[in-house]
């Protein structure tokens, strides 16, 4: 009787602000605006607009996810054999961006990539060519790397620890060269870490709206762009909720590659 009174907030929480939540989305995208039932908010996602921004999200969320993913696996080596990383120093630093607002962040690439700002400063400075890359793919490609790097590093580091050094060093023993050890046994025991990671990168990438607002100007219009549009402008809800019951879609498959592959949850963040 105890353990149910304790998890009571913990039900009104998830109640509250999950379940109920989800519902009205539910129940928003179902239907029009006379409240008749109806798939055209879901089906809408096939129109040209909508499905032209549905792929330039998949394609700019994939390149993010291969970027942090490139990024993320050498550091995260580095951390793992690194006195620093042991102590968590480096981790730290790692961590530090994401105690800054989120906006905040995104701004400060608006700082270094507009027309006149620092590095086009210092280009000129130097007598080199201005880089255009404000208000384009790229500058939010850019944006996203910076904002969900962390998400990509942390999980493969937390699984990369995890690997009983002694079974590296009998590998190296037997004759394994680098890259062998890295193909057979890095690589394959940091699985859970890499699929946590690359889904808490590629969701949030593929969903975003602030970051193409901030560094695409409205130049580049992605399906979060259209789903926060149809909720603000056009005040069509069950537009919006449509559209966004099929990016749940993606949600899902995420919560089941991790659950396939991280029943553990060896590549959690903490």
């Amino acid at each position: 009787m105890t353990k149910k009174l304790f998890s009571m907030p913990f039900i009104f929480f998830i109640l509250c602000g999950t379940v109920i939540p989800l519902g009205v989305i539910a129940l928003y995208g179902l239907t029009d605006r006379e409240g008749v039932f109806t798939f055209e908010n879901i089906l809408a996602i096939a129109n040209g607009d909508h499905a032209k921004a549905l792929g330039l999200s998949l394609l700019l969320a994939f390149i993010s996810t291969v970027v942090c993913f490139l990024l993320a696996f050498p550091l995260a080596l580095v951390l793992k054999d690194s006195k620093l990383g042991k102590k968590g120093f480096m981790v730290f630093v790692f961590i530090l961006p994401m105690w800054m607002n989120f906006l905040l962040r995104t701004m400060a690439w608006q700082v270094l990539l507009e027309r006149n700002g620092i590095i086009n400063t210092a280009l000129t400075a130097i007598g080199l060519p201005q880089l255009s890359i404000i208000n384009t793919s790229v500058a939010v490609v850019l944006g996203m790397v910076y904002d969900y790097l962390p998400f990509m590093i942390l999980p493969i580091y937390n699984a990369l620890i995890k690997i009983d050094s002694s079974v590296i060093e009998a590998a190296y023993d037997l004759g394994a060269s680098k890259a062998i050890v890295l193909r057979k046994i890095l690589i394959p025991l940091s699985i859970p870490g890499i699929v946590s990671g690359v889904t808490m990168v590629f969701v949030p990438s593929l969903t975003t709206f602030a970051i193409s607002n901030m560094l695409g100007g409205g130049k580049v219009n992605l399906i979060g762009n259209i789903i926060e549009q149809e909720f603000t402008a056009s005040s069509n809800w069950n537009l919006g909720s449509g559209l966004s019951l099929v990016m749940m879609i993606f949600i899902v498959i995420s919560m089941a590659f991790i659950e396939k592959f991280d029943r553990n949850g060896e590549g959690n963040l903490l």
